[in-house]
C-alpha cells in the first residue's frame, strides 16, 4: 500500500499532465494514515476551472475553509521559491500533506522533477526520524519545511548526527508560527540556512521569505491589514462565495488577497505586527497581543496571548506559556513597558509545551477553553 504522499504525488502529476482530475486532501482521523485524498469532478467545484488541489485552511481560529488552488498557482509558487533561493533540489517532507506547507513540498518536487523523501509522520515528531529520512536524500541540493516546534526539538540538546544532517540542508523554510528569538539565534550559531516564511493556504504557501516578497509578489496595506498579490493566489473558497468575495478583492486593477494579519509594508519588505483578532479591548483600552507576546518571548520557551471574554472588562489578557514557571519578572516587564492593563489576568502553564494542531500552529480554541477554566 502506497504512503499518502506517494498517492498524492501521483494524483498531482496526473493533473499537471492533464490526465487526471483535481484532488482534495484533508485530515481524516478515521483512516489508517490520518489523511483522506479524494478525486473531484467538475460539478464538485462550480465556478472554478483548472483546479489542481483543494486544501483546508488550518482552522486554528475558526472553521476551516476549502481553498481552491489552480495548477498555475502552484506552479507559480514553486517557480518563485526556486528563483528567490537560486536553485531547485530534493525536498524532505516533514509536515502533513493535508496542510499547504506539506503539500507545497510535493508540488515543488513535482515541478523540479525531483523525488521527495518523507520522514515517518506517524506519532510525534522526533530528531531520530528526521535524521533517518535526511540520510536517505541523494541530491546535492536539499530543502525542507519545518514549523518552529520541530526545529526547537531538533536543537534541544542536539547530537552531532542531528547537527550534521541539518547543516546539509541548503534551505530550511520555517513557518506556520512565530519563531522565538532564542531559536533563531541558536540556528544562526550553528550556521543553519533558515528562511522565515510568511504565507497561507490562500497563497499556495509562503510568498514572503525573511521579510522580503518573492519575485512576482506585491504587498500593500488596507487600514493596517496586509494585502498580497501574485500569480500564486488561490481562486477562492469552494462553496463559500461570501468568504471568497470578502478576502479576494480587486485593487488598482489587480487581484489581491486581503489577509487577517496586521503589519507594515515598505516596498517589497513586510513586517507582521499581529492579527486583527489579536487586538484585545479590555475596559476600553486596546492592546496588541503581538506586542505583549514579543515582550514575553524573552522570558518563556513558548507563549501565546489571547483575548479572554470577561464579564467585567469585556475582554482580558490571557497567557498560555511553557518554560520557567516564575512569571513575576515577566509581568513586571509588561507593566513597565506597556502598562498594567496588559498584564495577563488569565494564565495557563503547559510544562510539556502548548497544544498544537498537526501543522504546528497553536490550538487556540483548546487553549482558550483552558484559560476560561482557570477562573
Amino acid at each position: 500500500m502506497l504512503a499518502p504522499h506517494h498517492v498524492l504525488m501521483q494524483s498531482l502529476a496526473a493533473n499537471a499532465n492533464d490526465s487526471g482530475p483535481a484532488v482534495e486532501v484533508f485530515a481524516d482521523p478515521t483512516s489508517a494514515d490520518g489523511v483522506q485524498i479524494t478525486h473531484l469532478r467538475d460539478k464538485d467545484l462550480p465556478g472554478f476551472a483548472q483546479t489542481m488541489v483543494v486544501v483546508r485552511t488550518s482552522g486554528s481560529t475558526g472553521r476551516a475553509k476549502r481553498t481552491v488552488l489552480s495548477l498555475s498557482a502552484m506552479a507559480a509558487s514553486a517557480e518563485a521559491t526556486a528563483e528567490y533561493l537560486g536553485f531547485e533540489g530534493q525536498w524532505l517532507l516533514a509536515l502533513p500533506v493535508h496542510y499547504v506547507a506539506g503539500l507545497s513540498v510535493l508540488t515543488r518536487s513535482l515541478f523540479a522533477g525531483t523525488n521527495p523523501v518523507s520522514m515517518d509522520l506517524s506519532g510525534s515528531f522526533s530528531a531520530d526520524k528526521f535524521v533517518d529520512a535526511a540520510e536517505q536524500m541523494v541530491e546535492g541540493r536539499r530543502l525542507t519545511s519545518l514549523v518552529p516546534t520541530q526545529l526547537a526539538r531538533l536543537l534541544d540538546n542536539p547530537e552531532p548526527r542531528t547537527v550534521a544532517a541539518l547543516k546539509r540542508f541548503d534551505a530550511i523554510l520555517l513557518g506556520g508560527a512565530r519563531a522565538s528569538k532564542d531559536l533563531l539565534q541558536n540556528s544562526r550559531h550553528l550556521g543553519l540556512k533558515i528562511f522565515q516564511t510568511y504565507g497561507s493556504s490562500e497563497t499556495s504557501g509562503g510568498l514572503v521569505y525573511n521579510g522580503t516578497a518573492l519575485p512576482g509578489v506585491k504587498l500593500a496595506e488596507r487600514e493596517g491589514r496586509i494585502m498580497v498579490s501574485g500569480p500564486m493566489l488561490a481562486d477562492g473558497y469552494a462553496n463559500n462565495p461570501g468568504a471568497t468575495a470578502e478576502h479576494f478583492i480587486l485593487h488598482e486593477g489587480s487581484r489581491w488577497y486581503l489577509t487577517d494579519d496586521l503589519g507594515t509594508v515598505n516596498g517589497n519588505r513586510l513586517e507582521i505586527a499581529g492579527r486583527i483578532d489579536d487586538v484585545i479591548n479590555t475596559g476600553g483600552v486596546k492592546l496588541s497581543a503581538g506586542k505583549i507576546e514579543g515582550l514575553l518571548d524573552e522570558f518563556f520557551t513558548q507563549c501565546l496571548i489571547l483575548p479572554v471574554p470577561d464579564a467585567q472588562w469585556g475582554q482580558s489578557v490571557g497567557l498560555a506559556y511553557s518554560g520557567p514557571t516564575n512569571t513575576a519578572e515577566a509581568f513586571d516587564a509588561v507593566r513597565q513597558t506597556i502598562g498594567s492593563t496588559a498584564v495577563p489576568k488569565y494564565v495557563q502553564h503547559y510544562p510539556a509545551g502548548l497544544p498544537q494542531l498537526p501543522n504546528g500552529k497553536f490550538d487556540r480554541r483548546k487553549i482558550l477553553a483552558a484559560l476560561l477554566a482557570t477562573h
